[in-house]
């Protein structure tokens, strides 16, 4: 299985930088937009196991789940413009920028610890280059066991910083470096 997923991200990086080559972008400029969409993902990952969860606990009599009730499963509220799935089903026509940048406004609105957080400059990319990560992103396997978001993350978060040089390891942490810091500042003690 961990072969599976390294060849798995491996491939989703060579898309998405494939990508950033024909767009002519630096690592800098693509890295927060592509990481912004997999963090969607995965919120929308969670999003849909808690209103799996939440299904059987509310009667259509009594309404839908609260914000409230899907933050006590782990997972952010998301408003139906916000969900991946309505995203990735637009109309290649539509402008997938604009609509990219409202649905992280919402995912704000909803959840204001994220206020200010997100990144909302999609309609600086080209909408053909958006639909095609927005697919690419959508491979992500639902029903892959551990943490595959957070790998993919981190995988995306390392290649970002090579791809960047020499300034690229200002935002990343190799996990082998995290491990050994909380190891020798035991915060749990």
């Amino acid at each position: 299985m961990a072969s599976n997923n390294s060849e798995f991200q491996r491939r989703l990086w060579e898309a998405a930088d494939q990508l950033r080559a024909n767009s002519r972008l630096r690592a800098s400029e693509y890295s927060v937009p592509v990481l912004g969409l997999i963090f969607l993902k995965y919120a929308d990952f969670r999003f849909e196991q808690a209103s799996e969860f939440l299904s059987g606990q509310y009667s259509a009599r009594r309404g839908g789940p609260s914000k409230e009730a899907y933050q006590a499963q782990g997972a952010m509220y998301l408003p139906e413009k916000a969900r991946y799935a309505y995203l990735n089903e637009l109309p290649e026509s539509a402008d997938i920028g604009k609509a990219l940048n409202e649905a992280m406004k919402l995912i704000e609105q909803e959840n204001s610890a994220l206020k200010d957080v997100l990144p909302k400059t999609y309609n600086r990319f080209d909408n053909a280059l958006l639909v095609t990560l927005l697919r690419t992103f959508n491979n992500i396997p639902m029903d892959a066991g551990g943490d595959v978001f957070g790998k993919v993350y981190e995988y995306f978060l390392g290649n970002f910083a090579m791809a960047e040089g020499q300034r690229g390891g200002e935002f990343f942490t190799p996990t082998s470096l995290v491990r050994l810091i909380v190891e020798i500042i035991e915060p749990f003690h």
